[in-house]
Formats: structure tokens, C-alpha cells, sequence
């Protein structure tokens, strides 16, 4: 199948928008995407979504932009510019405005990136110690646009808002001088929207440089969703499992992180047998999603979810928060619902399933993890602990905090005892120190 995308500029001339979709809900669709990024390809269109429904489906809300992904004030302003014929120019400055205004640099991002003899490098994170994130120059876009998006601002022509480098020397030097690292993760983006060749000239030298301490490449990618014929179809498909195969060779633990939101993804021929060609090099499949109102705050679909994608031969891995940015309040889930939709979620699976972590939220001081709900002396409260952290002793150490059932982030809610949780003190010392390098 030959990749045909669409964007907020050619998104009318869809057959399939033409037919179902009213005239109100076409430029709901040009007012949203003109703030939020909006790409679809003729795969999601043409075997994702169904279209005797759109509106209620799960896979045109993860693609299409929805009205009350605006705030009604924000929403307002740029209908009104479109109504009025203003030109692009002014639209773009209004739609920035808003997007400064939704938190572009959630987790506390902007402290995340390492250096090498003063010269930071831009386009890698090193938040945890033992994996580094790599964002390819040429990798900082995707097949299609999830609307939830939390790296959103990768997306929107904001160069200061971008993760994205091109020298892959100076990485590996990083590396090579940070032992406690041992996996990269190439990231984006998608790093498999680039051809085998431009992915190549990042990851070989990697192994070339034969790192002892480097021990697992993990490579994020929503292709298996989006476009699963990179895998089978694409002029350089048997390139690219053969450059999987030359990692799993080389000794690499080869981590495919596939991003999948819900089963509808995994039902398509096409999925099947790309995701039989990656497991058929050596690599393995680990699965991630956050948990998402309007797409798969279910417990029903989570099991189905996790179910299918063990019997395909994947491994479940993460169940995330909707990060604090964009348009979490229109995706967001309160970390109570999240926890019950998990737990119920997990209790229809078998061992095999409960692999998977979470829900977990990754904020500025680590992976947060809600480990449930309980009570002390009579007091309900949500019991926390870290999967992650920017300091390792904090990793595994319960906490608690006052029950909230509308709270839907870590900033949120209060501690039990005190006045702060237990790693906030360290936390500000660690961003001083990082702000005065920032």
C-alpha cells in the first residue's frame, strides 16, 4: 500500500469526511488542528476507524482533533480569526499564545538534558541513570498524530519547544563516560519514520563503538499501529528487519516499544504479520498506552487489550497518566478511575498479562506509580510509590497521600502527614542545581 497523509490543509478532501462529517464538524476539526498537531494516513482511515459512527469511535478521536480539546475561550478566538479570513500569520501567533498557556515542557523536561565538556546535547534526555533518550534530527514526526500527544510541541513549528539532534558522536561519548547507562532509547517522534539508511547512521555507530556497559536498544515507535507496512510493504521494509536482526546479533537486547492505545490496533492483517516479522528477528515487543477518557478508560478494553497482545506475543509494559499538558483536561482520567480501570483491568488476565506496570505518572521527580487506595486509622487514602526516580532510593518506597478522587496528577494531591511528600525537599535542591546549568 502506498502512505498517503493528511493534514488540517487537505484533511476535506477524505472521501470518507466528505460523506459522514457535517460542515460544523469539519471546521471543529480546522479550528482545533490549527493549535494541536493533525496528521492522518489512509491506513488509520481506511481500516481503523468506523465510519458509520466517527464520532463515537475510538480511533478517529485518537487521530481526528475533537472541539473540547480547546478550552471554549480558546476555541473562540481562532473560530472567530477563521471566520474572518485572517491571514495564516495571524493565526499562528494567536494558536502560540495558547499553546504557551498548555504547558509545553511537562516532567520538568527542560532539566533532562545531559552535556559533554559544556555542549549540551539537545536532542537526548538523561532523566533516570540507566537509560538515555535519543531524539533523531530526522525522526521528529510520525506516520499519523495521536490528539493527546503529550510531546505535542515537537510538532507545531516551536523550535525552542524541540528535542532533535543530528551528531551521534558526541551521544556515544556521553555514554562511553556514564557507565550506570545501559540502555538508549531512540525516540521522537518516531524514529521509524525514517528510511532503514538515515536510521542505520544513527544506530550503527553505536555498535561500532561497542559500549560494554550499553546492553539494550529500545526504539519507541506507533508504526506497528499506524503504519504497520513498514514492516512488509515499504521499499525498504527487509532493510530495516535485517538492521534488527544485526543488533539482536551483536549481542543487544532489542527492545521494540510499541504504542498502542486500543485492541481495534491489533485486529488488521496487516499488524499480524508485521509484528510476526519483528519477533522473527530476535527483537522483543513491549506494549504501552496511557489510559485515555473518550478512547480506553475501560477496563473492558484494557483486558481485551493486554489479552490479545500476549497471545500475539508481546509483553504488556506500561499503563500511563495523560501527561499534564495539552489537552489533559479533555483525556485526562482522575488517578483514582485510573487505578480501578487498572486493577479491574488486571484481575480478567492471566499471569502472562501482569507483566504491566501502572498507572503510572511521569512528572518531574519520576515515574509515579498509584498503587491503590486504602486506609489508615479510619482515613481513606491513595498509596503511591516510584517506578523511577530521579534519585534511585526513592524507587519502591510507599507513600501516601490524602484521598482525592478528582485529582488527575502528582501536583495535585496533599500528603497525609506533613506538610510535603517525602522527596519534594531533595527535589527543589536537584532543580536548583539543574536551573543554575538550564
Amino acid at each position: 500500500m502506498r502512505y498517503r497523509s493528511y493534514t488540517v490543509k487537505n484533511f476535506r478532501s477524505i472521501p470518507q469526511v466528505e460523506k459522514y462529517l457535517t460542515e460544523k464538524q469539519k471546521f471543529d476539526i480546522e479550528v482545533v488542528g490549527q493549535v494541536f498537531p493533525f496528521k492522518v494516513n489512509n491506513y488509520v482511515i481506511d481500516q481503523l476507524i468506523n465510519w458509520e459512527d466517527p464520532l463515537n469511535d475510538p480511533m478517529f478521536r485518537l487521530t481526528f482533533p475533537q472541539k473540547d480539546m480547546l478550552y471554549p475561550e480558546h476555541y473562540d478566538i481562532i473560530a472567530s480569526l477563521l471566520r474572518k479570513g485572517e491571514s495564516q500569520e495571524r493565526i499562528r501567533e494567536e494558536a502560540n499564545r495558547i499553546r504557551m498557556e498548555l504547558n509545553p515542557h511537562p516532567a520538568g523536561q527542560k532539566y533532562n538534558v545531559p552535556e559533554v565538556d559544556g555542549i549540551k546535547l539537545h536532542g537526548a534526555q538523561h532523566k533516570y541513570k540507566e537509560t538515555i533518550l535519543f531524539f533523531p534530527k530526522q525522526g521528529q514526526t510520525c506516520h499519523a498524530y495521536c490528539s493527546f500527544c503529550f510531546r505535542w510541541p515537537q510538532f507545531v513549528g516551536i523550535n525552542e519547544l524541540k528535542f532533535a539532534m543530528k551528531e551521534v558522536d558526541i551521544l556515544i561519548e556521553y555514554i562511553k563516560r556514564n557507565p550506570e547507562i545501559t540502555d538508549i532509547l531512540f525516540t521522537g517522534g518516531d524514529p521509524l519514520i525514517m528510511k532503514t539508511s538515515v536510521l542505520k547512521s544513527y544506530i550503527q555507530p553505536v555498535l561500532e563503538a561497542d559500549i560494554p556497559h550499553l546492553k539494550t536498544i529500545r526504539i519507541g515507535t506507533k508504526s506497528l499501529g499506524f503504519w504497520p507496512y513498514r514492516f512488509t510493504e515499504d521499499d525498504d521494509a527487509q532493510e530495516l528487519l535485517d538492521l534488527f536482526k544485526q543488533i539482536v546479533d551483536k549481542g543487544y537486547h532489542l527492545a521494540f516499544m510499541a504504542h498502542f492505545n486500543h485492541y481495534k490496533e491489533l485486529r488488521t492483517d496487516a499488524v499480524r504479520e508485521a509484528i510476526d516479522k519483528i519477533l522473527e528477528t530476535g527483537a522483543v515487543i513491549r506494549t504501552q498506552s496511557p489510559v485515555l477518557r473518550h478512547i480506553n478508560d475501560s477496563s473492558e478494553v484494557w483486558a481485551t487489550m493486554w489479552k490479545e497482545q500476549v497471545s500475539m506475543g508481546m509483553i504488556p509494559y506500561y499503563m500511563f497518566m495523560a501527561r499534564d499538558t495539552g489537552a489533559q483536561h479533555y483525556f485526562g482520567v482522575p488517578l483514582v478511575r485510573a487505578w480501578e480501570i487498572f486493577r479491574d483491568a488486571y484481575k480478567k488476565t492471566s499471569g502472562l498479562a501482569r507483566t504491566v506496570k501502572g498507572p503510572s505518572m511521569s512528572a518531574t521527580p519520576g515515574k509515579v506509580r498509584i498503587l491503590g487506595v486504602s486506609e489508615i486509622f479510619g482515613e481513606k487514602v491513595m498509596v503511591l510509590d516510584f517506578l523511577q526516580g530521579r534519585n534511585p532510593d526513592w524507587v519502591g518506597k510507599p507513600f501516601f497521600a490524602k484521598y482525592d478522587e478528582n485529582a488527575m496528577w502528582l501536583d495535585e494531591l496533599e500528603p497525609v502527614e506533613g506538610e510535603e511528600f517525602f522527596y519534594e525537599k531533595e527535589l527543589r535542591e536537584m532543580l536548583k542545581l539543574e536551573e543554575e546549568k538550564v
